[in-house]
């Protein structure tokens, strides 16, 4: 399989791919790399803290819990922050790539947040479990998630007086998208999903005495529906199955859709829902490494970082700073903006974000500092502007760099085809005019300028 190829698989499925992983891979044809890739997801290593402290302080009932409602939350809250820098480093260094990154995706599928950390790291790895498993088993475990009922308001619903909020966004953001379904079709679901509820420690309770019981009219099916038989009628809808086919298109191929590429994939996906062969198709079909679709979609906030950290390990050594580089880039994980997600694209970018994107490579790993060779300086000259900056910056990244890793990884790499594994795009005719102003005095340097470029940001 060609370089530039599993290079693309692995931006897209991951977050790069390290020289010699890269050679070994391409001494095999794409079936093989592709099923290698796959074969390494099968298993699901959760992600968990302990939270045997939260859990004895919230007891078996609200009751228990109200006399630690502050140590609860401020507890969540720290949690919540560990949960945030654990996430990052396993992006890092995955033993399942694939379905790590299509933990990230459904994150900003099934949108939700919580402020009880037990409630937000059961979600999540509810996320991991089913990322590639079948579509249908993930929506009902997702109904029936305590984040999820708190976040949609489900606990609120009851027979007397449905909440709609569930059943509006299930099929606006989760199954369907606007406009394939009526208001009258999310009066009659949301009577389905009355009752759903949770007990303390986060495990789904149905109340039934709660619940309606009665007959539901919903996409001309009648009968006295219960929430997994809403689920699965809206399955039976192949706009479901092209709904969520085009959403992994735009996250993995391409911003603007193929139709026949889509409908291809709708009509492997349709026939059982299955996430892994439909992710497996993609990967293996030959308009996926189209040119058309290489290096071509903006990196996310968080590819972007660990895609940095991938090539050069970067150690925060203030946890904080980490979620405050997230913030200044525009995506925390864990802390969605609403419950439609982070909409991605060229929604990244901004005048601010873009010139923090081009100064961070340098701002992390070499003190804010690039060599000029217009400029000729001592070394001096130069151990003093890194000085400088790390004084002016040091307070707001303060990092340890495994350049060591990098000079491991990249020891049979020539200073000159370096661009090939750091950049996913040819670099414009300004970018190499720039570039060829630039000393390069090391691999390490020539690093940092290849990741203060525009084309960096592509993947």
């Amino acid at each position: 399989m060609k370089h530039k190829h599993i290079q693309h698989l692995y931006r897209r499925m991951g977050f790069g791919i390290l020289p010699d992983n890269l050679e070994k891979l391409s001494k095999l044809k794409r079936k093989e790399v592709v099923n290698t890739l796959f074969k390494a997801s099968k298993n699901t290593t959760l992600l968990e803290l302990d939270t045997s402290e939260l859990k004895r302080l919230m007891g078996d009932s609200y009751i228990s819990a109200k006399p630690n409602i502050q140590k609860i939350q401020k507890l969540s809250r720290l949690s919540t922050q560990k949960l945030n820098h654990a996430w990052i480093e396993r992006l890092t260094n995955p033993k399942e790539l694939v379905r790590e990154k299509m933990t990230l995706f459904w994150a900003n599928h099934f949108v939700c947040e919580d402020n009880n950390f037990l409630y937000t790291q059961n979600f999540h790895n509810t996320l991991r479990k089913h990322a590639l498993g079948n579509f249908r088993d993930f929506v009902v475990a997702v109904s029936k998630q305590a984040a999820m009922t708190k976040y949609l308001n489900t606990k609120q619903n009851k027979k007397e007086k449905p909440n709609e909020n569930f059943a509006r966004e299930l099929m606006e953001l989760f199954t369907l998208g606007v406009g394939h379904y009526t208001e009258q079709d999310i009066k009659e679901s949301a009577k389905a999903f009355t009752g759903y509820s949770h007990n303390m420690q986060g495990d789904f309770v149905f109340r039934r005495r709660v619940h309606h019981q009665g007959q539901k009219t919903f996409f001309g099916k009648t009968g006295n529906f219960n929430g997994d038989d809403i689920i699965d009628i809206i399955l039976e809808q192949k706009r479901c199955a092209e709904f969520i086919c085009e959403k992994i298109y735009r996250y993995f191929v391409n911003d603007t859709l193929n139709n026949s590429h889509v409908q291809a994939m709708i009509e492997v996906f349709y026939k059982n829902y299955n996430i892994e062969q439909l992710m497996h198709f993609v990967c293996s079909s030959n308009w996926f490494y189209n040119e058309e679709n290489i290096g071509t979609k903006i990196k996310s906030p968080i590819e972007f970082l660990v895609g940095i950290k991938t090539i050069v390990p970067v150690a925060f050594k203030n946890k904080r700073q980490l979620l405050n580089l997230q913030r200044l880039l525009g995506q925390i994980l864990l802390d969605p903006p609403n419950v439609a997600g982070w909409k991605g694209g060229q929604n990244w970018i901004d005048s601010n974000t873009i010139t923090l994107r081009l100064k961070l490579p340098s701002l992390l790993l070499n003190s804010s500092y690039i060599s000029n060779s217009r400029t000729e300086e001592t070394d001096d000259q130069i151990e003093e502007k890194k000085q400088f900056f790390k004084r002016n910056y040091g307070r707001r990244f303060n990092v340890e760099s495994n350049w060591n890793y990098f000079n491991q990884q990249f020891r049979n790499v020539n200073m000159n085809e370096l661009d090939s594994h750091i950049l996913a795009c040819n670099m414009s005719q300004v970018a190499r005019g720039y570039l060829n102003t630039l000393e390069k005095v090391s691999k390490q340097e020539y690093c940092i300028q290849l990741m203060s470029l525009p084309e960096y940001q592509m993947c």
